[in-house]
């Protein structure tokens, strides 16, 4: 499975952006799909995930009431909307597959290349 993230740009804060994460091949129904975002000197962190068989997600505190994750299953895709942006939020963000609802980035072991989002003031 290739992971392919794109949506990222250069909105105000406030605004809103989604993320799109398309996936080719075949998605197991075990599979976990997540989203997680590196800002310049930071670690990884976890932003958000959902299971691909079923409607069970779950979000980063920093995600919570302003992020939500969606997949589309006849399109192979998982999506990211973004509400409510603030500065901090700048970061690439990256989607991962991995098959434990986790929101560890070791527990993924496939990840798309990632895309810039940068939220400005």
């Amino acid at each position: 499975v290739q992971l392919q993230a794109c949506g990222g740009g250069l909105v105000q804060a406030r605004e809103s952006l989604r993320l799109s994460c398309a996936a080719s091949g075949r998605i197991y129904s075990s599979a976990v799909i997540a989203w997680f975002r590196q800002a310049p000197g930071k670690e990884r962190e976890f932003v958000a995930l959902t299971r691909w068989s079923r409607d069970s997600t779950l979000y980063a505190d920093s995600a919570k009431g302003r992020f939500t994750i969606s997949r589309d299953r006849a399109e192979n895709t998982v999506n990211l909307q973004m509400n409510s942006l603030k500065v901090e939020d700048t970061a690439v963000y990256y989607c991962a597959r991995g098959s434990q609802f986790s929101s560890q980035v070791s527990d993924y072991n496939y990840w798309g290349q990632g895309t810039l989002v940068t939220v400005s003031s």
